[in-house]
């Protein structure tokens, strides 16, 4: 139990450096273009903003998935990495379908596969949002100033 439990959050560590990563990268590349966002149009860069976060944050979610189902299949839980990915998919979202099953001495694995899911679902939500407010408020100073 100990085992998984500190293997479990190693995991969830990896996981939210990983998306850190990703966020500090996406937050360079708007101070840099700070200027060029603020200036009309505003509508379409904001449409541009939400596309380009949305395609990092699936990439940041993609990546956690592809650890923890890279660890599952590592650690042969499941008979294969198809198997492995499914069920990292599917409790990473807390989806939770219930058609494949964890043995029940890597019960915890899969909960905190969920917990992790949870955690950076709410953090990438937050962070798009975030960039969303913080273009639109420049847009707006700029137009002001």
């Amino acid at each position: 139990m100990l085992g998984q439990i500190a293997f479990g959050s190693g995991l969830m560590i990896v996981s939210v450096l990983t998306a850190g990563l990703g966020i500090w990268g996406l937050e360079t590349a708007f101070a840099r273009g700070a200027p060029w966002l603020a200036r009309a149009p505003h509508r379409p860069k904001l449409a541009l903003v939400i596309v380009a976060v949305s395609l990092a944050v699936l990439g940041m979610v993609t990546a956690s998935v592809w650890l923890w189902a890279g660890a599952f299949h590592l650690l042969g839980v499941f008979a294969s990495f198809e198997e492995s990915m499914y069920f990292a998919l599917v409790t990473f979202t807390t989806l939770g379908f219930g058609d494949v099953l964890l043995a029940q001495d890597w019960r915890i694995m899969g909960a905190m596969a969920a917990a992790n899911g949870l955690l950076h679902f709410g953090l990438m939500t937050a962070f798009m949002v975030e960039a969303l407010r913080h273009v639109r408020v420049r847009q707006i100073e700029f137009t002001k100033g």
